[in-house]
């Protein structure tokens, strides 16, 4: 109950308002506020009362405007840098070592070899252009050629290239040419054009492996590839002994087979206890390069990366190659990067908030945007293509291309990679890891063995590897690798933010006080003004549209409104006739002298109320009378309420009624 009177006051405080008008507010603010130059506004004369009128409105001015600089600066979420170096026991980098060359050419040459034949016959003809003959070579199959043939342009006339088929009988030997990768599908078709036959040639060959070995079950591709036991001759980490088991296989498509040492997918990450050349790992690999496949890869050597533990290498981005017949020494610096999330950057923790679908997660190992953008690429590649590329992960029910089942797709694969809208879109798509490590190598290479100490070395390592007394190892199949930190510390990248809400408040009241003189009390005394005006203008409005209510109820109903007396003989008397406006009623009946009712009238039929105007005639009371008005009003739709007292009932007369009719 006492509730309900207090909501009935506060209600009753909201309808009545402050009990100002705008003028009179305004100078109450202005005499009583504690910011400087309203008050003088209002105290001075009229020569001072403008000057001071126009600099407090040149400082407000100068105050908002600085202040929209001041948010603006805060929402564009700057970031500072920090570096900090630390000193702990730092865990050693996962290690990944592969063979430049995918495949031992040994197993792999029955795939490739009707497209080494043509590859071989293209090189002779694009050498000797006239004296080729087709009596030198077994007929060819030239399907995979059509399907993807290399061309030759003659560029002398820029505006009317000609483009000559290799394998045309008819064609000549030509002055200036470049070369060109000729790609069709269906109704399609593009060129990629080549300044040297040796990079067309390669691409050329690459392009058909990669159909060709698309169609290899997995298990034969890794069979295929260098094994572990075959490449890593030795192995030493700090002063514990190592051997091939130590490291993880996984297949990599550039690159076969590769091993992974301390990936920490299954034991522990180990650490480093001390810095320098002893105690990292050691390792002696064999590459075998007399058995590369000569037209897939032209490098020699082993293609090694540093990352993180449980971390995908993509050793074709961030690899880096150790050459045959060197010891290559490998320095290692950690540096840490902690970027700050949202609002102040666009990275994620574990990747759960980027839209690319993952498809190196059947890997089992953390976010990466390489994963992401390689990710987002195959995905719109089985969307335009409806089959993957060989160099990625498939997504679930998608097979990988190749010339015979999907002939169009070398096409749509150079369409979809020359896009520029497709890599933005993968761009603006995968973000950046909140939290990395990167490592820092300083290399440095000598020749390994040296030709004093090469005979008993490849001795021994000859007979650990073959148990033969005879050396099957060489100078240009043998890598020595050291890998080491190079100092026991760490240097930490953090971001912070560079303005943040102390900042932005502290940097407000500055501004405010030094033009205005103010503080946060005189920001809530310009707050209760405002709210003040708000409340006067809705109360306003609130009058206003209930005049405009009346006026139309007067416009609608202009003839005075009829007693009750008179509603009370119409409804006992169907011959009545009320007088006529202007003529004016003295009423003499009534249902009690002591009550007075005043009604709007209306033109429906009053049996509804014949129920209370019986009642009301034979015993006359003024509740009866408030239960007639009341009726009257929910039965026929009559406008103003109906306010009763214990003297009266009354509803609002039009302003042209005389007001002589009372009962």
């Amino acid at each position: 109950m006492n509730l309900k009177k207090y909501l009935v006051r506060a209600l009753h405080r909201l309808q009545k308002g402050p009990g100002y008008t705008y003028k009179e507010l305004l100078v109450w603010y202005c005499d009583n506020t504690n910011t400087h130059g309203p008050k003088r506004i209002i105290k001075e004369g009229p020569k001072k009362k403008l000057i001071w009128f126009f600099l407090t409105l040149l400082f407000a001015s100068l105050v908002f405007w600085q202040w929209g600089i001041l948010i603006n600066t805060y929402l564009s979420y700057n970031v500072t840098s920090s570096l900090s170096i630390g000193f702990k026991t730092m865990k050693f980098p996962a290690v990944t070592v592969c063979n430049a060359n995918p495949f031992k050419y040994s197993e792999v040459k029955p795939l490739l070899k009707e497209l080494d034949r043509l590859i071989e016959a293209a090189l002779e003809r694009i050498l000797q252009p006239g004296n080729s003959s087709d009596s030198v070579y077994p007929p060819l199959d030239l399907e995979l050629w059509n399907q993807m043939p290399l061309v030759l342009i003659d560029e002398h006339d820029k505006d009317n290239p000609i483009i000559l088929d290799i394998f045309e009988t008819n064609q000549t030997a030509m002055g200036n040419e470049t070369m060109g990768n000729l790609t069709t599908g269906s109704d399609n078709c593009t060129y990629r054009n080549f300044s040297s036959a040796a990079q067309a040639v390669t691409e050329w060959y690459i392009l058909q492996a990669t159909s060709i070995l698309s169609k290899v079950p997995l298990h034969d591709r890794i069979r295929m590839g260098y094994q572990a036991e075959d490449m890593i001759l030795a192995c030493l980490y700090g002063a514990e002994p190592c051997n091939y088991k130590n490291f993880t296989q996984i297949y990599h498509p550039d690159h076969g087979n590769c091993y992974i040492f301390n990936w920490g997918m299954d034991e522990e990450a180990l650490n480093s206890s001390n810095p320098g050349a002893e105690f990292g790992l050691k390792l002696i690999l064999d590459i075998s390069q007399q058995d590369y496949i000569p037209y897939l890869s032209s490098a020699a050597g082993a293609r090694l990366m540093l990352h993180q533990q449980k971390s995908f290498p993509f050793l074709k981005d961030q690899g880096i190659y150790a050459m045959a017949g060197t010891e290559t020494s490998i320095g290692v610096l950690v540096d840490e990067l902690e970027r700050m999330g949202y609002p102040y950057s666009d990275c994620t923790v574990n990747g759960s908030d980027v839209p690319v679908r993952n498809l190196y997660s059947q890997y089992n190992t953390s976010y990466s945007i390489q994963a992401c953008l390689r990710s987002c690429f195959q995905n719109h590649m089985v969307e335009s293509c409806g089959c993957g590329h060989y160099m990625f992960p498939l997504p679930e029910g998608v097979n990988y291309c190749n010339n015979e089942d999907y002939p169009g797709w070398a096409y749509c694969y150079s369409s979809l990679r020359s896009s520029i809208k497709q890599r933005q879109i993968c761009i603006d798509s995968c973000k950046e890891t909140c939290n990395d490590t990167q490592y820092k190598m300083t290399i440095s290479m000598a020749d390994w063995p040296s030709e004093a100490s090469e005979d008993w070395i490849f001795h021994i390592l000859s007979y650990e590897r073959d148990m033969s007394t005879n050396v099957t190892l060489d100078r240009t199949g043998i890598i020595k690798l050291n890998i080491y930190f190079q100092e026991y510390n760490y240097r930490t990248i953090s971001e912070s933010a560079a303005t943040t809400i102390v900042w932005l408040l502290s940097s407000l009241g500055g501004q405010f006080g030094f033009w205005m003189g103010g503080s946060v009390l005189c920001l809530i005394e310009f707050g209760e003004i405002i709210i003040d005006s708000l409340w006067i203008t809705i109360i306003n409005l609130i009058s206003w549209c209930k005049g405009l209510k009346q006026r139309r109820a007067r416009a609608r109903y202009p003839d005075a409104p009829p007693t009750v007396s008179e509603l009370v003989e119409a409804h006992t008397n169907l011959g009545f006739h009320p007088l006529s406006p202007g003529a004016g009623r003295e009423g003499t009946g009534g249902a009690d002298s002591g009550c007075k009712a005043v009604a709007w009238w209306v033109t429906e039929p009053w049996k509804s109320l014949k129920g209370t105007l019986k009642s009301l005639i034979l015993s006359p009371s003024p509740a009866l009378l408030a239960q007639l008005c009341h009726t009257m009003e929910q039965s026929l739709g009559m406008g103003p309420k109906l306010l009763l007292t214990s003297e009266a009932a009354e509803f609002p007369f039009p302003s042209h009624y005389n007001g002589n009719s009372k009962n």
